[in-house]
Formats: structure tokens, C-alpha cells, sequence
């Protein structure tokens, strides 16, 4: 009798020890998956100052402009945790849309090689930190539903493991994002 308490206090142990190492990876992975992010927004934010420049001399004049994007990106760097950090990084976008749309007013800044270049190095930021997004989104998925799956959720808390936010981009950017594209002839 006392070796079948002990086995079954066994097997016990070794389940909740199992659910914590997978609990440990999952993790992992989401806290990978946002430094991931970090490291894509960190080169979006390095852009922004050339960007920055680059316009200034094409379009001094545009001040409000410019400052809006100084603001928008000393407050996205300023931002932490995935809720603060993708509601700046919203005002960013935005900041930062204003100011390549002045590339259609100013024909000069338009031909530019260096707009041309930075315009086409913030895209492919962009794109690599929308894939780093979704990846990040994906880990938290998964992360918050084994937190939720019996019997993870028995003693999840208790190890002390909480669910974690997504890197949400908000509604207002999402109908932008949903859009499609205008071609203009």
C-alpha cells in the first residue's frame, strides 16, 4: 500500500514537473518572440532620425511635421510592455505616414536617392516587424492556452505564471492595415 501512495505521489510530481518545463518553454518563446520585436522597432527607430533629415532638407518648412515624428518616436522608444509599446508604435506609424506623404508634394524630395533608400528600408522594417508581430502573437496564443488547459490551469498561477498581452496594433491601424492599397495613374 505505502509503495502505491509513493508511486502514485510519483507520477504526480513528475506530471506537474513536465506541465512546468512546458509552461518554462512556452516562455521562452514568447519572451523571444518579443525581443524580436524589440530588435525590429530598434531599427525602425535608427531610420526615423535619417528619415528626419532627409526631409528637412527637401521641406524645412514642414516643422510641425517633422516634430510630430521627433515626438511620436522619442514616445515609442520610451514605451514598455506590448500594450504601451504598439499604442505608440500606432502614433508612430501614423507620424511617420504624414511624413513620407510629403514625398508626393516635395518632387525634388521624391527623386531623392536617399528618401528613396530610407523609404525602402523602413518598408522592408515594416514588413519584418509585422512577420516578428505575428510570431510574437502566435507564442502568446499558445502560451496563454496551455495556461488555460487542464490541468495547467490547476497550478499554473500558484508557479507563478500569468497570461501575457498581445502586441496589438489597435482597431484604427487595423482598418488601415486591412485596406487595400490606391494605385494612382
Amino acid at each position: 500500500m505505502f509503495w502505491a501512495v509513493l508511486g502514485v505521489i510519483a507520477v504526480i510530481v513528475a506530471y506537474v514537473i513536465f506541465i512546468y518545463n512546458g509552461l518554462v518553454g512556452l516562455r521562452q518563446r514568447v519572451n523571444q518572440a518579443f525581443a524580436d520585436i524589440d530588435v525590429q522597432l530598434k531599427q525602425r527607430h535608427d531610420l526615423i532620425p535619417n528619415l528626419v533629415e532627409t526631409v528637412k532638407g527637401y521641406a524645412s518648412h514642414e516643422r510641425e511635421t517633422l516634430d510630430e515624428v521627433v515626438r511620436a518616436r522619442n514616445s515609442a522608444m520610451a514605451a514598455s510592455g506590448p500594450a504601451a509599446q504598439a499604442s505608440a508604435e500606432q502614433m508612430l506609424s501614423g507620424a511617420v505616414g504624414r511624413l513620407l506623404a510629403l514625398g508626393e508634394a516635395y518632387p525634388d524630395l521624391k527623386a531623392s536617392a536617399n528618401f528613396q533608400q530610407l523609404q525602402g528600408q523602413l518598408a522592408d522594417v515594416e514588413n519584418k516587424l509585422a512577420a516578428a508581430r505575428r510570431f510574437f502573437n502566435n507564442a502568446v496564443s499558445e502560451f496563454n492556452a496551455s495556461l488555460q488547459a487542464f490541468p495547467a490551469v490547476l497550478f499554473a498561477a500558484s508557479l507563478g505564471f500569468t497570461q501575457r498581452e498581445f502586441f496589438d496594433v489597435g482597431p484604427e491601424a487595423r482598418t488601415q492595415l486591412e485596406a487595400p492599397p490606391t494605385v494612382k495613374f
